[in-house]
């Protein structure tokens, strides 16, 4: 049978909506209602933590007794979602009694209103019922937002001057596997007319662009052919003045060792305006993948992510090496396996030679490689395996809590 609800928007702003119950089912509902800008009052002896935290934060007012007859006066909306029936069967008939729609969230069927599996994506509040089947409709509602994020799927919008997005997106594409770049930074590239892209960024993605898409290769390959930053900025600047929508597509987030806020700079002084959406960080991301955790409780209270790009020896370094080595917690070097030995070297200073080592080549992608070793063994134990570049390399005792699944 075809799902018989009429599906409405409804502007809930400022008007009273009440919810009785307050576990998990509010939990997931309450977000929403809070963003549509309901003035939701919650009626329930107990919630769970988050539900608390509204509360306390004035997102919502909690009633903290149980439901009763009369809570739902002058309500616009309702809804039961405790756990027990014959509550939330009392809460429906007093809505149907004040004409109040009204949700049961343990049987849909019995409510005078359902809410529909939903998500946003630019602008567009996508909602989908399926006759009392919440598996499918999510299902197919992630299908559309997905579609609609990738591009494959017309959001049908009809740019006009006011719509026109401005200038630059700087976007970090994330670690290396194409699904964690963020949804916004996704939702960017779809809609990009140039895309400047650095060997590290999710190259998988460039696949899916329309063929009217300028595509730009600013690959900085270490220790070899590499653009110029000054011809980068030119690039981002010429196309944006061209009254392109350029995005400049980058691994990991760009503000961490990837010259993104050179890049706004130069886009600032000639006057092109800059999206920033930030990106999961390889320092962090790619050993998790590995899963060795940069903190746990007991082990490491600190996290220094430090640039390999310079040698501890060199002048224009801006690391104080003697005093990582002293450090008990956690070290994660960045762009650090050409100079390897140099820093073992200065580490071993203050560190015992035991201290585990993790290194992870190709985080998060098909081709992932782990070595695992300690301080005095890891120069040998990588070159033996051959590690190379892009590799994430992390000092410290959490480096050693899991058992070996690869090498």
């Amino acid at each position: 049978m075809d799902d018989p609800h009429y599906l409405s928007g409804l502007d809930l702003a400022g008007r009273r909506v009440v919810m009785i119950g307050g576990g998990t089912v509010a939990q997931r509902r309450l977000p929403r209602l809070i963003g549509a800008g309901a003035r939701v009052e919650l009626v329930s002896p107990h919630t769970t933590p988050s539900v608390s935290a509204m509360a306390d934060a004035g997102e919502i007012v909690w009633h903290e007794r149980h439901y009763t007859e009369g809570d739902l006066a002058d309500a616009w909306y309702a809804l039961a979602c405790t756990n027990d029936p014959e509550v939330n069967a009392a809460v429906c008939a007093e809505a149907e009694s004040a004409r109040v729609f009204c949700v049961r969230a343990d049987d849909g069927d019995l409510g005078s209103a359902v809410t529909p599996a939903s998500g946003r994506h630019g602008g567009l509040l996508v909602g989908v019922l399926s006759g009392g089947e919440p598996l499918r409709s999510a299902s197919v509602r992630d299908s559309i937002l997905d579609g609609l994020r990738a591009g494959t799927v017309a959001d049908g919008r009809v740019p006009d001057e006011r719509d026109d997005l401005p200038g630059v997106a700087l976007v970090g594409g994330g670690p290396g596997d194409p699904e964690l770049i963020t949804v916004r930074g996704r939702r960017l590239l779809a809609r990009a007319d140039v895309v400047v892209a650095d060997r590290l960024a999710p190259r998988e993605l460039l696949d899916e662009l329309s063929p009217e898409v300028e595509i730009v290769d600013a690959a900085k390959i270490p220790y070899g052919r590499a653009a110029s930053q000054d011809v980068i900025n030119s690039t981002l600047i010429d196309r944006a003045k061209a009254g392109k929508f350029v995005v400049r597509l980058k691994g990991g987030d760009p503000y961490l060792f990837g010259r993104g806020f050179e890049e706004v700079l130069a886009c600032a002084e000639a006057g092109i305006p800059v999206t920033m959406v930030p990106g999961i960080t390889s320092a962090f991301s790619v050993p998790a993948a590995a899963d060795v955790p940069v903190t746990h409780r007991g082990v490491a209270h600190e996290v220094v992510v430090v640039s390999g790009h310079v040698a501890p020896d060199d002048e224009k370094s801006l690391v104080d090496w003697g005093l990582l080595a002293k450090m008990r917690g956690t070290i994660v070097l960045m762009m650090g396996v050409e100079r390897l030995p140099l820093f073992t070297k200065a580490l071993l200073e203050g560190r015992p030679g035991d201290t585990p080592v993790a290194i992870v080549e190709d985080g998060t992608m098909r081709t992932q490689r782990v070595l695992r070793s300690t301080l005095d063994s890891v120069v040998e134990d990588a070159a033996a395996a051959g590690v190379r570049p892009p590799a994430v390399i992390v000092f410290g005792p959490v480096a050693g809590l899991a058992q070996p699944s690869e090498t």
